[in-house]
């Protein structure tokens, strides 16, 4: 029962990353259409923001955006390789567009840890 417990309590701890694959031009909403809409779940998304860590794991680039209610809208082009971070306010909707029709593989975390923290990228013009 003990060994349960401080399983228990340092399950919160851990942070997992989630895959996902784009082709043919797909469009997936990751966060803030709601549940059953949502491809991830940010266990921070009552806070005030949080992180979200997208790293492109494939070969081909992909773009994500993140639209706020206001309907402000931030884009940025992920590139092969690339680690990037996003700052997600309450409410934010976040997506990953695929720009061509070769697969594009992306991983991404959630944090509200500023230490795990990499560069943010800048905004696409």
């Amino acid at each position: 029962m003990k060994k349960l417990l401080i399983l228990l309590l340092f399950i919160p701890l851990l942070s997992f990353s989630q895959t996902f694959e784009l082709t043919n031009g797909q469009s997936m909403c990751m966060i803030g259409k709601g549940m059953g809409q949502d491809a991830t779940i940010n266990p921070y998304a009552n806070e005030e923001f949080s992180y979200a860590l997208i790293e492109n794991i494939g070969t081909v680039k992909f773009n994500i955006r993140v639209e706020s209610i206001e309907k402000e809208r931030r884009e940025f082009i992920i590139k092969p390789k690339d680690i990037v971070v996003v700052k997600l306010y309450r409410n934010n909707i976040l997506y990953f567009d695929s720009l061509t029709v070769e697969k594009a593989e992306a991983k991404i975390k959630y944090t509200i840890n500023e230490n795990e923290l990499p560069p943010p990228p800048s905004p696409v013009k």
